[in-house]
C-alpha cells in the first residue's frame, strides 16, 4: 500500500496518531466572538488587531501558518521583522467590517501550497515586504472609500515594488506521528541584500489563568532551556525536545523566554499580576526593553532568535525539530533531516498522483493539487463552550448581564473542542453549516473518513440544538444556513464507497439525527402549514430586496422560492437515503413514504397559484412572494437564484430499484389512488431497451416549467455569464423597485463587490458568481439528462440557433468555472484580475487564489479571498470531467 494511505489507515489507533499535529492553528483568534466579553456583542472592537500581541486568547490561539496538537495545546509558528516594522509579524493583519469598505478583509499575501491529509507534509508560502509594513494607512485609506471602490490591497500601495519583499517558505515533515520537522526558507526576492530576524516559536495555550474548564488541565506547563535546545512539559500532551539551527548548523542568536500572560499594564491600565507578558518578544528585539524577557530560561513562551543579512536573490534555511521524548527514532537532534523530506516529498507527490486522474494536464493538476491544499490546510482547532462562555471565567469578574440575553444566549448545550473544516482561516476563522457540506465533496475523495467524521460531528448532540437545528455560524447560531446537509452525507456515501462497499453504518447515524433537522424545518419554517418555506436569509445575504430574516414590512410573511426548493430537495435526498437504506432494512420503506408525500405535497404548493404558489407564468420564472396580513400577495420579481434553485429540486427513481421495495411501492400507489390530482408531478420515462429501464422524475418543475426557466439561464442577457451562472440577472441593470408605506427599496445588478452595507457589505449575491450553487445545477441538468437522454434540448445559449442536450450544457458551465483558474494564451487567469504580477512575474505566477466568488463579467476573484473551501468545488469539476473524457 501507497504510505500515506497507510498512514491514513493507521491514524485513527492511538498508537499511530498521524493526525495529532497539523497546520490547526488559526490565522485570526482576534475580533471572533469566542473572545468578545463585551456587553455590545461588537467581536471588532472587544478585541481588535492590537490587542492580539499582547493579551491571552480565552478559546483559542492564531499564527503565522501555524501548527499545534489537536487540542492546541502547544502552538508553533514562525515570527518576523524586517528590521522596520513597528510590531514583529507574528499573525496576518487584516481589516474588521467597521474599517474596510467590503466588511472584513485580510491585507496580506500568502499561499498553501500543499499538504498531505495526515499533514505528513506541508507546505505553504508567505510574502513578506522590506519596507515598513503599512498598517496604519491600510486602515485610514481602506475606510475612506467608498463602496463602488476596490478594495486598497498591500500591492495596490507598492509594498512589493521592486521585489523588495521576502519569499518565506515553510515545509513541514513529520518522521513519525510526534517527532515533526520545520524547513523555513527566507529568500529575498529584491535587488540589495536586506536584513531579516527570524523566531520559530513555541507557546502554550493558556489553560491555567481563567479557571479550569471542562476537561482542561489546571497545571501549568513548562518550556525549558536544555542543552541544544528546549525541553517542554505538559500534563497532559507529555514532553518534548525542541531544536533549531540554520541549515549551516549556526546556533540561534539567543534563546528568549516569557509567558503567555496579558499585559495588563498596556491592556487595561492596570497592575500586573505577571512579571512577563506574551508580547516580551516584541518589546525586546524592536524596543530594545532588556527586562521584558526572562533572565531565568524558563517559561510558557519560547523562540530561537536568529538574525541574518539575506543577499539578493539568495536564501537562507532555518531547520526546526520538535519530538516527544518518547518519540526519538533513535536520531540526535536534526540528524536525516534533509532525508526525510525527500521522502515525505516523494509520498505526497505519490499519493496525489493516485488521487488525480492521469490524464489530467498540468494546469488541471495545479489547481487540483493546491485547491486540495488549501482545505487541509484550513483544518483549524474551534473551541467554544457557550455555557462557561456565557457564566464567565472562574477567575475573572462576571461578564456583563446582556450577554445573558444577547447572541447565543440559547445555545447554551453547544460544546465544541474539535478540528474543523473552515471556509478561510482569517475571513471565518469558525465554521459555517453549509459551506461545510459543501467543502466535504473534494474532501471525501483524498480523506473520506474524515468527511465522515465532519459531517457526523455537526449532527451530535453538543452541536445540533435539541429542537433539532443546526448551529448556523459563531456570530449567530440561530441564523438559518440551507438545508444541504443531507445532501452531503448522500454525496460522501457515494464518493467514498470503496469497490462498492458502501457505508450504510454512516448513513444510517446520519439519517436519524437528519429526521430531527428535518422536523424542526418543518415546524419552524412553514409558517402557515401549506408546504409552503420561509427560513430568511438562508446564507444568501443581500440577494433579496431586503433582509429576508428581518426587514419585513408589517409584519408580513415572506414565502421563499429557494427555500421552498431547499425544502424540496432535502425531501428528496432523505427519500433517496430511506430507499437505499430500506434495501437491507425493510423498516426504511416507511420513512421513504413518507418524504415522497412531502415532496408532491410541496411541489403542488410551489406551483398552484391558489396555493400561494411561487410560479409565475407569465414571466416563467419562480419569485419570491411577500403576503400582507390581510392575506393579499405580491410577487418580488428579481430574477436571482432564488429562481433558478427549484430546478435542482429534482431525482431520478429506477422502477427495478422500486419493485425491489414492495412496501415502498404499495403506499405510494395508495397516496397516489387518493390524490390522483398529483400524478401531473411525476413524470414517467418508458423503457427503451434493457439499457434504459422504465425511470421516474420526481422535480419541481414541469416540462414546460423546466424549458421557460432554461431560457432564462442560457441567456447571457440574463444568468449565462463566461464563468458560470450569475448570481443575479443582468436584466436588472435596471433596478428592480419595491416600494411600501414611504419605504424604498432596491435590487442592481453588482458583478463585483457589494454597493450596499446590508450583511455589513460583506458579500455580495446581486451579480457575482458563486461555486456552490452553480456545482448544484450542475448536478441537477446532469439528472435531466439522465431521465430524458437527448429527447429534450434547449437552446445553448440563448439566440445562437444552436439546441443541446442537458449533459452538454452541464459540461460548459463546467468548463466556464473551470476556466477561471486557467491561463489564456498570454498566461493571464481570470481569477487574478487586473493583478500582472500573476502573469508578469515568475515569483507569484501559479500561486493561486480559491476566492469566495468572482465578479461574473471579468472573472476577478472577490470575497475571502484565501482557500475559501467551497471554491475547492472546481476539483470535483475538473474530475468528472477527465473522467467523462
Amino acid at each position: 500500500m501507497q504510505s500515506e494511505k497507510e498512514r491514513l489507515a493507521e491514524s485513527p489507533k492511538r498508537s499511530s496518531p498521524w493526525r495529532r499535529w497539523g497546520p490547526y492553528l488559526s490565522e485570526r483568534q482576534w475580533g471572533t466572538v469566542r473572545e468578545d466579553y463585551s456587553a455590545s456583542g461588537w467581536s471588532w472592537g472587544a478585541f481588535p488587531h492590537d490587542h492580539a500581541r499582547r493579551r491571552a486568547y480565552r478559546w483559542g490561539e492564531d499564527g503565522l501558518q501555524g501548527w499545534s496538537d489537536r487540542q492546541c495545546r502547544l502552538c508553533f509558528c514562525p515570527a518576523l521583522w524586517n528590521g522596520k516594522d513597528p510590531i514583529l509579524k507574528e499573525r496576518l493583519f487584516g481589516l474588521g467590517g467597521h474599517e474596510g469598505n467590503h466588511g472584513e478583509d485580510v491585507k496580506e499575501c500568502y499561499y498553501y501550497l500543499d499538504s498531505t491529509p495526515t499533514h505528513s507534509y506541508t507546505k505553504a508560502l508567505y510574502k513578506y515586504p522590506q519596507c515598513e509594513f503599512p498598517y496604519a494607512r491600510l486602515r485610514e485609506e481602506n475606510s475612506a472609500l467608498p463602496r463602488s471602490a476596490p478594495e486598497l490591497e498591500l500591492a495596490d500601495i507598492g509594498a512589493f515594488d521592486g521585489d523588495r519583499y521576502f519569499d518565506v517558505l515553510q515545509e513541514v515533515a513529520k518522521r513519525s506521528p510526534e517527532d515533526i520537522l520545520w524547513r523555513i526558507t527566507v529568500t529575498n526576492r529584491g535587488p540589495k541584500a536586506a536584513p531579516i530576524h527570524l523566531l520559530p516559536q513555541l507557546w502554550f495555550r493558556n489553560t491555567w489563568s481563567f479557571g479550569v474548564l471542562r476537561e482542561e488541565p489546571a497545571e501549568k506547563p513548562t518550556i525549558l532551556r536544555d542543552g541544544d535546545g528546549l525541553l517542554l512539559s505538559h500534563s497532559t500532551l507529555g514532553r518534548f525536545r525542541f531544536y533549531a539551527e540554520t541549515e549551516k548548523g549556526s546556533a540561534p542568536l539567543k534563546w528568549l523566554f516569557t509567558d503567555n500572560e496579558t499585559n495588563e499594564p498596556s491592556v487595561f491600565g492596570i497592575k500586573a499580576s505577571h512579571k512577563f507578558f506574551k508580547d516580551g518578544f516584541d518589546r525586546h528585539i524592536i524596543h530594545g526593553e532588556k527586562n521584558a524577557v526572562s533572565a531565568d530560561p524558563s517559561g510558557t513562551k519560547a523562540a530561537a532568535w536568529f538574525k541574518a543579512s539575506v543577499p539578493a536573490g539568495k536564501s537562507i534555511t532555518f531547520r526546526c525539530r520538535l519530538h516527544r521524548i518518547k518519540e526519538t527514532n533513535g536520531l540526535e537532534g536534526l540528524d536525516q533531516f534533509e532525508e526525510t523530506f525527500a521522502e515525505r516529498i516523494s509520498e505526497c507527490d505519490a499519493f496525489y498522483h493516485d488521487i488525480i486522474p492521469q490524464d489530467a494536464g498540468e494546469d488541471d493538476r495545479m489547481i487540483s493539487r493546491q485547491g486540495y491544499a488549501g482545505l487541509l490546510w484550513t483544518k483549524q482547532f474551534y473551541h467554544y463552550a457557550i455555557d462557561e462562555w456565557l457564566s464567565g471565567d472562574k477567575h475573572g469578574p462576571p461578564p456583563p448581564s446582556e450577554r445573558l440575553n444577547g447572541r447565543n444566549h440559547d445555545w447554551r448545550h453547544f460544546l465544541a473542542r474539535d478540528i474543523l473544516s473552515m471556509p478561510d482561516k482569517w475571513e471565518y476563522p469558525w465554521f459555517a453549516a453549509w459551506d461545510t457540506a459543501f467543502h466535504m465533496i473534494p474532501f471525501a475523495r483524498i480523506d473520506p473518513e474524515f468527511a465522515k467524521h465532519q459531517l457526523l460531528l455537526l449532527l451530535r448532540e453538543w452541536y445540533m440544538h435539541p429542537n433539532g437545528q443546526l448551529p448556523a455560524y459563531e456570530w449567530n447560531f440561530s441564523d438559518v444556513n440551507p438545508p444541504v446537509h443531507a445532501w452531503a452525507v448522500w454525496r460522501v456515501y457515494k464518493i467514498s464507497a470503496k469497490n462498492g462497499e458502501r457505508d450504510l453504518l454512516f448513513l444510517e447515524r446520519c439519517f436519524q439525527k437528519l429526521l430531527l433537522n428535518f422536523t424542526w424545518w418543518v415546524n419552524r419554517k412553514d409558517a402557515d402549514g401549506n408546504h409552503v418555506f420561509g427560513g430568511g436569509f438562508l446564507g444568501l445575504d443581500n440577494i433579496g430586496v431586503f433582509d429576508r430574516s428581518h426587514c419585513l414590512p408589517d409584519g408580513s410573511t415572506l414565502y421563499q422560492a429557494d427555500g421552498t426548493a431547499w425544502m424540496a430537495g432535502y425531501c428528496l435526498t432523505m427519500l433517496t437515503i430511506a430507499l437505499e437504506l430500506a434495501r437491507t432494512r425493510p423498516a426504511y420503506e416507511d420513512i421513504a413514504s413518507k418524504f415522497f408525500e412531502h415532496f408532491v405535497s410541496i411541489t403542488d404548493a410551489i406551483n398552484t397559484a391558489e396555493k400561494a404558489g411561487l410560479w409565475d407564468d407569465e414571466d416563467g420564472f419562480y419569485y419570491d412572494r411577500l403576503v400582507f396580513s390581510d392575506q393579499k400577495s405580491v410577487p418580488l420579481r428579481t430574477r436571482s437564484l432564488v429562481g433558478l434553485l427549484p430546478l435542482c429540486a429534482s431525482t431520478v427513481l429506477n422502477q427495478s430499484h422500486l419493485d425491489e421495495l414492495p412496501g415502498f411501492r404499495k403506499r405510494v400507489d395508495w397516496f397516489l389512488a387518493i390524490r390522483p390530482d398529483l400524478l401531473r408531478y411525476i413524470k414517467v420515462r418508458r423503457a427503451d431497451g434493457e439499457k434504459n429501464p422504465v425511470r421516474c422524475l420526481l422535480a419541481i418543475p414541469s416540462e414546460k416549467q423546466l424549458l421557460r426557466c432554461m431560457e432564462r439561464l442560457a441567456d447571457p442577457q440574463e444568468f449565462l455569464s463566461d464563468f458560470g451562472i450569475r448570481s443575479l440577472s443582468m436584466a436588472h441593470e435596471k433596478p428592480f423597485v419595491f416600494e411600501h408605506n414611504g419605504q424604498r427599496n432596491e435590487v442592481t445588478y453588482t458583478p463585483g463587490e457589494s454597493d450596499t452595507d446590508m450583511f455589513g457589505g460583506n458579500s455580495n449575491w446581486r451579480g457575482p458568481i458563486w461555486f456552490p450553487i452553480n456545482f448544484l445545477i450542475i448536478e441537477a441538468l446532469e439528472r435531466y439528462q439522465y431521465f430524458y437522454g437527448d429527447t429534450l434540448k434547449v437552446e445553448y445559449p440563448k439566440g445562437s440557433g444552436c439546441k443541446v442536450s442537458f449533459s452538454k450544457i452541464a459540461e460548459d458551465l463546467s468548463h466556464r468555472l473551470v476556466s477561471l483558474f486557467k491561463p489564456d494564451e498570454d498566461g493571464y487567469r481570470p481569477c487574478f484580475g487586473e493583478a500582472k504580477r500573476y502573469t508578469d512575474n515568475v515569483h507569484w505566477r501559479n500561486l493561486l487564489l480559491f476566492h469566495e466568488y468572482f465578479h461574473a463579467e471579468t472573472g476577478e476573484g472577490l470575497g475571502a479571498s484565501h482557500q475559501t473551501g467551497w471554491t475547492a468545488l472546481v476539483i470535483r469539476l475538473i474530475r468528472e470531467r477527465l473522467e467523462k473524457d
